[in-house]
């Protein structure tokens, strides 16, 4: 039985991960949904990473979960915790010193959206509805509607305050639907700033609120070493 320790992306709510908590438990494991104060501008990434850390706590077999903003806080954590594994979903590969504000350019994020936008017949700029929300259930869109919080601009000025990637292994779980990280953007991303290849799945960018059972399952099966 491995405890997932989930981190939440921009605006740090922990009910995001509320449809994928219920069946990693049913899986067998642990998991803690760690929900972080990023509204507040007082808070910025060391504050994130201490959040996690205090919920990760004394568990043990420590997977490290972060969806997209949240990879700017997991090399943190895993350089002051144990961690057996580090899972990335639909990321934000920081590299050392780089700020969140930053990424964006440096990756080439907007161009590759845009780009993917054209090609799919989709036109305009970032929309929630069309980007995030395209494949989430209307009654979990709803439910959430109450629950998200805007993210302060606190953290994307500051820098992720590593030196290297962990020494932890690590897995890249892209949604293939996603429309705000396209697929082949990620896929070059990812290879260029970890040396990794990606593992993909049906479901866009809140692909834990869209395909909960299936991201559990594949969850599972890294921590048990199936995949």
């Amino acid at each position: 039985m491995s405890t997932f320790v989930l981190v939440p992306g921009a605006g740090g709510v922990g009910w995001y991960w509320h449809r994928v908590v219920p069946e990693l438990e049913r899986l067998g494991h642990q998991a803690v949904a760690v929900d972080i104060r990023e509204d507040d501008p007082h808070l910025g990434l060391q504050d994130y990473a201490d959040t996690v850390v205090t919920a990760t706590g004394d568990h043990r077999d420590v997977v490290l979960v972060g969806q997209s903003l949240g990879a700017f806080t997991v090399p943190v954590v895993a350089g002051r915790v144990p961690v057996r594994l580090i899972v990335l979903i639909n990321p934000m590969v920081p590299l050392p010193g780089e700020t969140p504000g930053e990424w964006w350019e440096a990756t080439g994020q907007p161009q590759a959206r845009e780009l993917n936008d054209r090609l799919n017949g989709r036109s305009g700029d970032f929309d929630e509805r069309v980007h995030f929300l395209h494949d989430v259930p209307p009654d979990v869109v709803a439910a959430g509607a109450v629950e998200q919080r805007a993210p302060s601009g606190t953290p994307f000025k500051q820098r992720c305050e590593i030196d290297r990637w962990p020494d932890v292994p690590t897995r890249v779980l892209v949604g293939r639907d996603d429309r705000f990280f396209p697929v082949d953007f990620q896929r070059r991303m990812v290879r260029t700033r970890l040396g990794l290849g990606i593992d993909e799945i049906q479901g866009g960018h809140l692909v834990a609120l869209s395909n909960p059972v299936e991201l559990a399952s594949r969850l599972d099966g890294y921590a048990r070493g199936f995949l």
